[in-house]
């Protein structure tokens, strides 16, 4: 009987151990594979090669408000009209949706097309119509994206990065997203958008400082990030999820012997 029992205890500290190499292969994630920026050091620095603004394309919607000086107010009053047009543009307040042709219908200037421009230059391009079209000596013109959104998709999740301020790297995605799961792989990180009609894809590597200079480290709205994970990350979830039913299972079973054997005690 006493041999039985010692059989029983080795066998529970053998399966003890495998459980635990198991959740070890299964978890293991090294430095190098997570680590960002791996071969920067303290006083680095790194030329960007590439500047970025957002560039107005179809289905953008854009605020646009005039005004000039407190004295001519009156004047900037019929552009901030609310209204709806014939051209499908939505408005809402001084929000302008960019039509499939990248126009937009603004009062009194009628139909403008936007796209390909930058913010900065649809600026001084409305500016430049209020004044040579002799509407307003001295307007003053702010544009602004209303939808700059980036889509993150990975790691059994999904998430809308709403940008706040119209530039975002893909380091800031990054870290708005709260950093990535440690089973994401770095070096397969992508990022789509939207190309001339065509959806391209790039892989960039936080890890290594070359992805400063990735032409797409630079965001743009509507950009998607989607990210894998090791395979050993997924063989973890799978275990641990099999390990929760099995560990429910086996405590059902036990209560069952538990409550037959205290049935035939008494």
């Amino acid at each position: 009987m006493k041999k039985y029992k010692n059989n029983n205890k080795r066998l529970a500290t053998i399966a003890a151990m495998t459980l635990v190499v198991i959740l070890s292969m299964t978890s293991c994630v090294t430095p190098r594979r997570v680590n960002y920026l791996q071969d920067m050091s303290h006083g680095s620095q790194i030329e960007i090669e590439n500047r970025f603004e957002a560039v107005i394309a179809p289905y953008d919607e854009l605020s646009i408000s005039v005004t000039t000086s407190n004295t001519k107010q009156e004047l900037a009053a019929p552009f901030n009209i609310n209204s709806n047009n014939n051209n499908g543009n939505r408005q809402n307040g001084n929000s302008y949706l960019v039509d499939v042709n990248g126009n937009i219908q603004l009062p009194i200037l009628g139909n403008v097309h936007v796209a390909g421009l930058t913010r900065l230059r649809l600026q001084d391009s409305l500016t430049a119509m209020l004044k040579n079209g002799g509407y307003i000596d001295e307007p003053f013109v702010m544009v602004r994206f209303n939808n700059f959104k980036v889509f993150f998709l990975g790691g059994a999740t999904g998430k809308v990065l709403n940008i706040p301020n119209e530039r975002c790297t893909f380091l800031e995605a990054i870290a708005m997203l709260g950093d990535l799961d440690i089973h994401v792989r770095r070096d397969h990180i992508a990022v789509m958008r939207e190309i001339n009609g065509k959806m391209v894809m790039r892989y960039l590597d936080p890890r290594s400082s070359d992805v400063f200079n990735d032409p797409f480290f630079m965001l743009q709205q509507n950009d998607f990030i989607i990210a894998d994970t090791y395979n050993n990350g997924i063989v973890r979830q799978e275990f641990s999820y099999w390990m929760t039913i099995g560990s429910t299972v086996a405590s059902a079973v036990s209560l069952i012997v538990s409550l037959i054997i205290l049935k035939k005690a008494y």
